[in-house]
């Protein structure tokens, strides 16, 4: 089952509550577990407080949302200044800010960013995931067991 979406949205603490409604609308529709969506939008919500909070423009940032092969791929695009090696290191156990990092790491499989300084940066975040017992997928795939047997 696959499904693709993308979202132009403003580059404002709103916009993180439409991606989330709609993102977490989306996979629910897809049968993915709760506690596997909770992650993504966590992850999700992290990335998008990145734009709002350090991008410094006032362009439009996207996100790309793909579901594939049992995988979620969201990838957080904005045209801002882009990210500097301090912004992107590893935040220590004290600081305030680049906790968003580490949190993302921790939620999802994957975490990789692109940046071109004064073009902007996209972050890429990927996770496997996993379903309720009730979901479509699970029907389509015993199905298609029992049709091969």
């Amino acid at each position: 089952m696959n499904m693709r979406f993308s979202l132009a949205l403003p580059r404002e603490s709103l916009s993180i509550r439409v991606l989330r409604r709609v993102l977490g609308d989306a996979l629910r529709g897809l049968g993915v577990a709760e506690d596997c969506i909770g992650d993504i939008l966590v992850a999700a919500s992290e990335a998008c407080t990145n734009v709002i909070q350090h991008s410094h423009t006032p362009q439009d940032y996207e996100v790309l949302a793909r579901v594939d092969g049992g995988v979620c791929e969201l990838t957080v695009t904005d045209q801002g200044r882009g990210l500097t090696e301090e912004s992107s290191a590893e935040p220590g156990d004290q600081a305030e800010s680049g906790r968003g990092i580490k949190i993302m790491r921790a939620l999802v499989d994957d975490v990789t960013f692109d940046t071109r300084p004064g073009q902007g940066t996209r972050v890429r975040l990927c996770k496997r995931l996993t379903w309720r017992d009730e979901a479509l997928i699970r029907r389509l795939e015993g199905d298609l067991v029992h049709s091969a047997g």
